[in-house]
């Protein structure tokens, strides 16, 4: 049964990210909201991301007869209806009671990939339960490496399509959000992918984060290459690598059997001051090359976001806070909502380019002068 703010939520007009992330903060309490919305130290870097899609201007083709764009893609052998894929984040129970299943079911509904982080708060059976759709697992890597290696083969034999490794997060950046708030995991959750002291963040302390105690105690603090070289012997599925903004280190994880990058700084939550997602894309598209595909996560927020992008060679784009933000609004159907609107704004603004498809976005639409500002 939907909620009052479900209800609420329904019927009111979603006209774009900015608008939700304030309706959000609206229902979520302090802390929740902080966790969510916030960034490492003085957040830098996660005004960087947005500042770099503003940076980029549109030279567009007229002319050309577009009506009906289309937007599908494929990606490591699923084929996607959008280019707007839904990252893995944390704990989705916490906006929401419903979390990791409503996320999932709204991004199949669209088309689109969902994955699934190593600190959900429903585990992974569940939602390959609940979801006809395309899954990917992300990989947090435990110092228990048989742990490590449990969660690889819970995720393929439930049917994830591939393990992403995040590699950008050996230990925790300093969120000053969540140490301001002592941040903790809700006593009535638990990181259902895990058992015992690992299912949760402990008790909230003033001045300290739970979550940063955690990845102290239970992480790879020493994450390297050759950890790397163990998942993907150890993986069936390709193994994707996630948190990357330099060309050469993306050749080595290619030389070492990575089927895919994922251009992140974390959205800004691990190093500050890091150059923004964007930015470093054109620089591992030109590093990889067409050996695997190159996508990015980090600031987007609006369709021409997503095409400018894809313009500089990315294969498709992952959201994470604006679907946290229309999952704690509106639930599953908020977050169908904020994946349609995407998918609107994309299919305009292509028609306003001039392309009928995805491949036809190449740097050329974009002005030189704004791409070397």
């Amino acid at each position: 049964m939907a909620t009052s703010r479900e209800r609420e939520a329904s019927v009111v007009p979603l006209v774009n990210v900015d608008e939700l992330e304030a309706r959000a903060r609206a229902v979520l309490g302090r802390t929740t909201y902080d966790y969510i919305a916030g960034g490492a130290e003085d957040e830098v870097t996660m005004r960087a991301n947005r500042e770099a899609f503003a940076r980029h201007r549109f030279r567009y083709h007229t002319l050309t007869g577009v009506a009906n764009p289309e937007l599908g893609l494929e990606l490591l052998g699923s084929r996607l209806r959008t280019p707007v894929q839904i990252a893995p984040t944390a704990t989705q129970r916490l906006a929401h009671p419903d979390g990791e299943l409503a996320v999932s079911r709204a991004a199949a509904s669209a088309g689109a990939l969902y994955c699934l982080s190593t600190l959900a708060t429903t585990s992974l059976e569940d939602v390959a339960q609940a979801s006809s759709g395309h899954r990917w697992f992300q990989l947090y890597l435990y110092r228990d490496r048989g742990l490590s290696g449990e969660l690889v083969d819970r995720a393929i034999a439930a049917g994830y399509r591939a393990i992403v490794l995040t590699v950008d997060a050996p230990i925790l950046g300093r969120r000053e959000r969540d140490l301001r708030n002592g941040f903790t995991l809700h006593s009535d959750m638990s990181y259902a992918n895990l058992r015992g002291t690992l299912a949760g963040t402990g008790s909230a302390v003033p001045g300290a984060s739970g979550l940063e105690r955690y990845f102290d105690s239970a992480m790879e603090d020493r994450l390297a290459y050759p950890d790397l070289e163990w998942l993907v012997a150890r993986s069936s599925v390709p193994v994707v690598v996630k948190g990357l903004v330099r060309g050469d280190d993306a050749r080595r994880c290619i030389d070492l059997g990575a089927r895919g990058i994922i251009v992140s700084n974390h959205g800004g939550r691990q190093l500050d001051h890091a150059v923004a997602s964007l930015d470093a894309l054109p620089e591992v598209v030109a590093a990889v090359g067409d050996r695997v595909p190159v996508c990015l996560d980090g600031g987007v927020r609006r369709g021409t976001d997503v095409l400018k992008a894809i313009a500089l060679g990315a294969r498709a784009v992952f959201l994470g806070r604006p679907a946290l933000f229309a999952l704690a609004v509106g639930g599953e159907d908020g977050v169908r909502r904020l994946l349609k609107l995407l998918a609107d704004e994309v299919a305009t603004a292509m028609v306003l380019l001039g392309v009928c498809d995805l491949g036809q976005l190449t740097a050329d639409l974009l002005d030189a002068a704004s791409r070397s500002d």
